[in-house]
């Protein structure tokens, strides 16, 4: 049982390394195990199922603090465009920006959904 408990936080702690170091010799020396340790905990796949949700995890807080922020880039954009004083390449940059990301987001949007649809399972009807 201990050791079962070893092996986990061994596994979580490198997941969490792998995310903030560049290798997984850097990653293996941050958790303080041996680089062939390391790479024989990343060959399972507890170690793989553990890493991929680390990363989702990290992904998710990122996303997170970009949504925080993206209003008050908005309202920035916004701005740069209506600001009378401001040069033309500034407001044309921030519209062409504003485009984008508004594209992106519609995009993503449809993404989203479509996964959603392919997810729902097909019930099928008798003629």
């Amino acid at each position: 049982m201990i050791r079962e408990s070893k092996k986990l936080k061994q596994r979580e702690q490198l997941a969490l390394a792998l995310l903030q170091q560049p290798s997984m010799e850097k990653a293996a020396a941050a958790v303080g195990i041996s680089t062939t340790t390391a790479w024989r905990i990343g060959k399972t796949p507890e170690f793989a199922e553990q890493f991929e949700r680390a990363r989702r995890n990290a992904y998710d807080q990122v996303s997170s603090r970009l949504q925080y922020g993206a209003a008050k880039a908005v309202d920035i954009l916004v701005d740069v465009m209506e600001n009378p004083r401001a040069p033309h390449a500034c407001k044309v940059r921030a519209a062409d920006t504003m485009l984008h990301h508004a594209t992106k987001a519609k995009e993503m949007d449809v993404d989203a959904r479509l996964g959603r649809l392919e997810r729902t399972p097909v019930t099928e009807t008798q003629p």
